[in-house]
């Protein structure tokens, strides 16, 4: 199983976000956070960034919408060239609808739930989807710690992914460190968000190294 390490630059600095994005080029994915200051509390990027962060990242990127009426705004940043864009479950009034019109548009199509939301009810339009994005914190501000509870989660997609048969990337995003990164490989995800324990470090490239690793040793095969 391939394991894929996406740095979230929600921990670089703004000011700086072309050479933030150049340092990570080592990494599968640059982690996009747009967020509406509704749907979430935290107000980040919109689709003017992410047209001029598509146009300068050296790697694809993953979009994560944190927003309202993702059925809505969705397709826009799937038509601006991401690479992913995944939406939440629960802002959204028709996942599977939403989700093919993000194929339609070349990107894949991603769906994530916060902590406290269960998974059961979107097992059946698992096929709809390229990537479920189970969050192991609560959703809207980077820097918080990694929530156990959130496991059972993962094991229960890893095992409904592989009995579907399809290519369906887990990925995890909070709390993300060489501490959590195993706990989340063993449980199932392969497509891990790291924020601040990438940004924060003194190097940046050897962060990145050190977080493969660590998941690769742990990740869960099947």
């Amino acid at each position: 199983m391939t394991v894929r390490i996406n740095p979230s630059i929600l921990s670089a600095d703004f000011v700086n976000l072309q050479s933030e994005v150049d340092r990570i080029s080592s990494a599968d994915l640059v982690h996009v956070d747009v967020m509406d200051n509704h749907f979430v509390p935290n107000l980040t990027f919109g689709p003017r960034m992410v047209e001029r962060l598509q146009a300068v990242s050296p790697i694809p990127l993953d979009v994560h919408l944190m927003i309202s009426d993702p059925d809505r705004w969705a397709p826009g940043y799937a038509e601006l060239g991401a690479y992913s864009v995944t939406f939440h479950a629960e802002a959204a009034t028709d996942v599977r609808a939403t989700a093919r019109a993000l194929r339609q548009r070349g990107a894949r199509a991603g769906l994530a739930v916060k902590p406290g939301t269960p998974i059961e009810p979107y097992l059946d339009v698992l096929p709809e989807f390229d990537q479920i994005l189970v969050m192991t914190v609560e959703p809207g501000f980077g820097g918080q710690s990694f929530m156990p509870e959130t496991l059972p989660k993962l094991r229960l997609l890893r095992d409904a992914v592989r009995r579907s048969g399809g290519d369906v990337w887990l990925q995890v995003d909070g709390g993300i460190t060489l501490d959590t990164i195993g706990m989340a490989a063993e449980a199932g995800a392969d497509t891990f968000v790291a924020g601040s324990s990438v940004y924060g470090s003194a190097s940046v490239e050897d962060a990145i190294a050190e977080l493969r690793r660590a998941a690769t040793a742990h990740v869960r095969a099947g």
